[in-house]
């Protein structure tokens, strides 16, 4: 405790400000974080300008990612995994194919065909969907029209700990009545290595991403936009499961229209419709002395809509939202015994259930004065589940004799946030109350397994709405050179799902603890605290720290699952026109407490080193960013709280990224 003691005092004055207006990478309004990833100035500035999208996320102060392998983790939000939060690109509802959540929302698109991460805190994230930690919409790249011009990107990279090879390009047009934005980018790696040269079986994976949008100007306040995006990752292993993928795929289409008038109440009118299928097939072909042989693939469909209008009406500023969707969500899972005599086994995994969803979401700025305003917004939802296939339906009656086909469901939300600003000193704080419906897996999913917890899971379609009433605020004071910030969140959070022990029933799965119900708890808390801060020691050099404190517990004092412990870190910045570098710190605390029947366990404290170096070179309108590193300097053997079944992370890595405009 001492020695921790000492470390955030260390850090506090030390400081790293990834959530200060003053940083390139990631900015803060309030209670919200930007985190920029694809912009003019990012491939000279950012450390790892190819870096996956799991790598740029980690940098917020409230996103965690829990790793299963070196491919697509899933992003938790205020220590809440993605059932509890909401991921959308661009406003899009999308939704995973896979049971064990091996494809999260984020894994289908890439660094190249983003411009930013905008990250919401709990009921303020509620805009496109309901949500109780809060959610991060991936904003695409957003091109423009004006005097015709075409501009070519080439990117290239390699990375030593896994040999990965990265390729991509993208290649725009505009003019005054057209723009087109046509983007690719390749990833090809190998089993990594962690400290100390130990590879990592099953490590591996190939990934392909294709987007291109085109926009039409049918005037000076009306446009038309038609986007795709289609990924498809293949040979993904995962070492911290039983089964690897053979192929994730993905195809994302939308067409909008924007209307915008600056000068008028009316600001803004956005309509979209989109339309987004995912394939996701598990296999275990490609390991070794398997037991028995099992596919598992998982289908994901969803249409869906929104209409949002922005007006400007004396001094409040309202936004309305009207959106919708149909998701049809389809998995499956056949068993092969090795004895060919025998019967194949199948059941339903995801047993076609349908998801009908439309909601209504209001929101007021008004602005109290020069230097206060108060936001409030509230959201009304219908919400309905229809399990659209006999077999699926019968198997679950098994569990819940009384069970009916459909279940209809309201949810609401509404927060109120206020912000002060009074010279160098910014403040705010706010207050929400929201629901969620129970997801497709907690709800009619039928014996999947968690290899974490190591027990079959039986989803249960009777669930309450989980329900959460929260507070922040944050203050920040900034001059010149300092910057400061303080955020803070508390969740109380009722129906908490969670699963509970089925007494007596036999695992589906082979080496399986036993089976679990997703049931609730009856009220839980979650802490968050993060500290930022930002020095510039000169207008070259730059001291940045960042740490943050997190706990929950259930009424019996018991932690919760994914509760991150004491995290940090710290960098030390140099820019000089052309020339960039940056040596920086990250770590935990050991992680003590933690809750068994969750399947987690202890995990020891580490600190990792890393050090870049980049430099810029120009040739009057062609521009060629090289960034060189090394990550992980002192080849530290560690795992994180959030790594199943305690796979190491990867060890020292030397990468190299190439960025080439004209």
């Amino acid at each position: 405790m001492k020695k921790n003691i000492i470390l955030l005092s260390c850090l506090i004055w030390a400081g790293y400000g990834k959530a200060q207006n003053h940083n390139d990478s990631i900015s803060t309004q309030g209670i919200q974080e930007v985190i920029l990833i694809k912009s003019n100035t990012l491939a000279k500035k950012e450390a790892k300008p190819l870096g996956s999208i799991d790598e740029y996320l980690q940098k917020s102060n409230q996103v965690d990612m829990i790793r299963r392998g070196a491919y697509a983790w899933e992003p938790i939000i205020n220590n809440m995994t993605t059932e509890r939060t909401l991921v959308t690109i661009d406003g899009m509802r999308i939704f995973g194919a896979c049971t064990d959540k091996m494809d999260p929302i984020t894994s289908y698109v890439e660094v190249s065909n983003l411009s930013s991460a905008k990250i919401t805190s709990g009921q303020q994230g509620s805009c496109h969907g309901t949500t109780i930690g809060g959610a991060i919409n991936l904003e695409r790249n957003k091109n423009s029209f004006g005097e015709q011009k075409w501009k070519v990107y080439l990117n290239t990279g390699f990375e030593s700990v896994n040999q990965q090879k990265i390729w991509g390009g993208s290649l725009q047009f505009k003019n005054k009545q057209w723009y087109n934005d046509t983007n690719f980018m390749f990833r090809d790696a190998h089993n990594y290595k962690a400290g100390g040269g130990i590879e990592i079986p099953y490590s591996q994976y190939k990934k392909m991403n294709l987007s291109q949008t085109l926009g039409y100007k049918l005037n000076d306040n009306n446009l038309v936009e038609a986007s795709v995006i289609y990924d498809k990752a293949t040979h993904v292993g995962y070492p911290a499961l039983p089964m690897d993928v053979s192929l994730a795929e993905a195809i994302i289409g939308s067409v909008q229209h924007k209307y915008n008038n600056k000068e008028g109440k009316l600001q803004s009118w956005e309509t979209k419709i989109y339309y987004n299928n995912i394939t996701h097939r598990m296999d275990d072909t490609q390991r070794p002395a398997v037991p028995i042989h099992m596919d598992m693939p998982g289908w994901s469909t969803t249409y869906g809509y929104y209409s949002k209008a922005n007006a400007n009406w004396g001094k409040h500023q309202i936004l309305g939202n009207i959106s919708g969707f149909f998701n049809r969500s389809l998995a499956d899972m056949t068993m092969y015994p090795n004895q060919s005599s025998e019967k194949l086994m199948y059941m339903l995994t995801w047993p076609d259930v349908h998801t009908l969803n439309q909601a209504l979401y209001l929101e007021d700025t008004f602005t109290i004065n020069d230097n206060s305003n108060l936001k409030a917004n509230v959201s009304f939802t219908f919400h309905q589940n229809k399990v659209n296939n006999t077999m699926g339906i019968e198997s679950l009656q098994i569990f819940y004799p009384e069970m009916k086909e459909q279940k209809s469901r309201g949810l609401k939300s509404i927060a109120v946030q206020y912000n002060h600003q009074f010279k160098n000193i910014e403040t705010g704080f706010g207050m929400g109350y929201g629901e969620r419906a129970p997801s497709v897996s907690e709800g009619y999913g039928f014996y999947l397994f968690n290899s974490m917890e190591k027990y079959d899971y039986i989803g249960n379609p009777y669930l309450k709405n989980e329900e959460s009433l929260e507070g922040n605020l944050y203050v920040r004071w900034k001059n010149q050179s300092v910057s400061l910030q303080l955020n803070a969140s508390y969740f109380n959070i009722r129906n908490y799902i969670v699963g509970e022990v089925i007494p007596g029933l036999v695992p589906m799965t082979i080496g399986g603890l036993g089976v679990k119900k997703t049931t609730a708890l009856d009220r839980v808390y979650i802490l968050n605290i993060g500290l930022n801060s930002e020095i510039k020691i000169n207008p070259h050099f730059k001291w940045i720290g960042q740490i943050s404190y997190n706990d929950g517990r259930d009424k019996q004092q018991q932690i919760l699952p994914y509760i991150s412990p004491l995290r940090y870190r710290t960098s030390l910045s140099y820019h000089q026109q052309s020339i960039s570098s940056e040596l920086s710190l990250t770590g935990n605390a050991a992680k003590n407490k933690f809750n068994p029947k969750y399947g987690e366990s202890n995990t020891a404290d580490y600190a990792i080193i890393g050090f870049n170096i980049g430099y810029q070179f120009l040739w009057k309108a062609q521009k060629l960013d090289i960034k060189t590193g090394v990550e992980n300097i002192l080849d530290t053997n560690y795992t994180t709280f959030s790594d199943w079944n305690k796979i190491p992370r990867p060890g020292r890595n030397f990468f190299i990224n190439l960025n080439y405009s004209y």
